[in-house]
Formats: C-alpha cells, sequence, structure tokens
C-alpha cells in the first residue's frame, strides 16, 4: 500500500512532469511558429526584390527603347537632310558655278534647313512635352487628344479628372507616353473610328482607361502584342508600379485599363 508520502511525491513528479512537456510543447510551438514567419517574410522579401529586379529591367528596356527611337528620329529626320545641305554647300566652292544656280542651290538649303528645324522642334517636343512641364499632365493629355482629333481620322472622346501632384512628375511623364504610344497604335493598326480615354483620380487610386472599336488584336498573341507597342507600355506600367488589364479580340476592339495606388 502506498503511504500518503509516496502519493504525494507521485503527485509532485507528475506535475513536474507535465509543466516540463507544456513547456516543450510551448517551446516547440513559439520555435515553428517564428520559423514559419521567418519563412514568409523571406518569401516577401524575395518578391519584393523580384519585383524591383523586373521594374529595373523595365526601365532600362523602356530607356533603350527611347535611346533607338531618339536615334532613329535624329537619322531620318536630321542627319541624311543635313548631308544634303553638306552637298549643295560643296557646290556653292565651286568657281564656275552661276549666279542662277547659286540662287536655286540657296533656296534648297533654305527650304532644308526649315525642314530640319521644325523635325529638331517635334523631337525636343517628344522628348519633354513642353504642355506637361508647364501645365501638367491635365493639361497635356488634352492637347494630345485635341491633335489627335484634328487629324479627321477619329471621333475622339475624353474624360479627364486628374488632381494635379497625384503622381510625381516623372510618372507623370510615363502616363503621357502610354496614352502616346496607345493613340500611334490606333493611328498605325487599329482601324478605328472612335477613341475613348477616361483619367481618374480617387481617394488613393488612380486609374485610365481607353477604348477603340478598330479591328483588335489577340493580346495572347506575343509577337503580335509587341509589334502593337504593348511591349513599351507593359514596361512603363511596370515602371509606376501599376496593374494592367487588356481585353481585345479580332474585330472587336480594345479595352485597356491601368490602376496605380499612390
Amino acid at each position: 500500500m502506498i503511504s500518503s508520502e509516496d502519493q504525494i511525491i507521485i503527485i509532485i513528479i507528475t506535475a513536474l512532469i507535465m509543466v516540463i512537456l507544456m513547456s516543450a510543447a510551448i517551446i516547440a510551438f513559439f520555435y515553428f511558429s517564428r520559423k514559419k514567419i521567418v519563412k514568409t517574410e523571406l518569401e516577401k522579401a524575395n518578391m519584393q526584390i523580384e519585383h524591383q529586379k523586373d521594374v529595373i529591367q523595365s526601365t532600362l528596356i523602356t530607356q533603350e527603347e527611347e535611346r533607338k527611337r531618339i536615334a532613329q528620329d535624329l537619322h531620318d529626320a536630321i542627319s541624311s537632310k543635313l548631308n544634303v545641305v553638306s552637298l549643295n554647300a560643296n557646290f556653292l566652292t565651286e568657281e564656275n558655278i552661276s549666279s542662277r544656280q547659286t540662287n536655286t542651290i540657296g533656296k534648297q538649303i533654305l527650304s532644308i534647313t526649315s525642314t530640319i528645324l521644325e523635325s529638331s522642334r517635334k523631337i525636343a517636343h517628344d522628348l519633354l512635352p513642353p504642355t506637361i512641364e508647364k501645365f501638367g499632365l491635365k493639361a497635356a493629355l488634352e492637347e494630345l487628344c485635341d491633335e489627335v482629333g484634328e487629324t479627321k481620322k477619329f471621333q475622339i472622346r475624353y474624360d479627364l479628372s486628374y488632381e494635379e501632384g497625384f503622381l510625381p512628375s516623372e510618372k507623370e511623364l510615363h502616363l503621357f507616353r502610354i496614352v502616346q504610344e496607345l493613340f500611334n497604335n490606333a493611328i498605325k493598326h487599329s482601324e478605328a473610328t472612335t477613341l475613348q480615354l477616361t483619367l481618374k483620380t480617387e481617394q488613393n487610386e488612380l486609374s485610365l482607361q481607353y477604348e477603340d472599336d478598330g479591328k483588335g488584336f489577340d493580346p495572347h498573341a506575343q509577337k503580335l502584342a509587341k509589334g502593337l507597342g504593348m511591349s513599351g507600355i507593359t514596361n512603363r506600367v511596370a515602371i509606376l508600379n501599376g496593374s494592367l488589364a487588356t481585353v481585345s479580340n479580332p474585330g472587336e476592339g480594345v479595352q485597356l485599363t491601368i490602376r496605380i495606388e499612390r
């Protein structure tokens, strides 16, 4: 028969064993919970790093595309015409050239230089539209829409409700370039008759919606989409940390929505 002292000892030992087991369980719980939290935080950090890599890559690709476009514009609009001016100027140095030939060549040089000056202004305008610098994004987009409308190729409707300063100036320029690219695509490829642009800022979100009634395209056909300038738009949206949704099918026009959080 177990004495009362032995029973007390057994109870104490049992209690100690239970305390030890509970402590071990609590320690194990906190250990594995902490391990899971650390793993989650690492995954989150890795995702952020990957996102930053994508943004940097998109920025570099966009910058390279801009350089190529500028180089092409300089070559087509200025360099080739300056070569013609140089040739004409060489003719003026010949000894037996008549005054009539001199006047003709002078007029040609004047005409070409006027074209070069106009091309230079256009390239400078494309690099940094003066309206966006002086009056902001909304005014620049209104001007762009009006310019597209003046071509009489499209009926254009736009509703621009933008809180000035919602985006930093460099991001406003990216957004302007996106709209510019959309309009360029419409002019070159869409065969549309109506374009619609809506820009809104509500609380901490900006939404831009573009729609046309053109021939559309298959957004899953990567080669075609790249040819339509979608890669540049996608890269700029990535730089803006925004989301892009495109709905299009052959013969059904294009609907594009961009959302950016402040």
